[in-house]
């Protein structure tokens, strides 16, 4: 893969970027069907980012996906 970032890789960036926002948006509310919801979105993006060898470690914390009860 080359040093600048793929369009799908940013693709997937800006997305997990989003619903990560939105994650924190429904937990600030207390919409635990929701923080849920968005977490499974993440996971389910870094799972296809994985499955073309895309490393995002760095992408989300951690304690935020497992604050929705998915964690890495």
């Amino acid at each position: 893969m080359s040093k600048t970032m793929s369009e799908f890789e940013a693709e997937l960036r800006r997305r997990v970027a989003e619903a990560g926002k939105t994650l924190n948006q429904a937990k600030d509310a207390g919409h635990d069907y929701e923080v849920h919801l968005h977490g499974a979105r993440i996971r389910d993006l870094l799972d296809l980012a994985a499955r073309h060898g895309i490393d995002t470690t760095t992408w989300i914390d951690p304690a935020l996906l497992e604050s929705s009860g998915l964690g890495l």
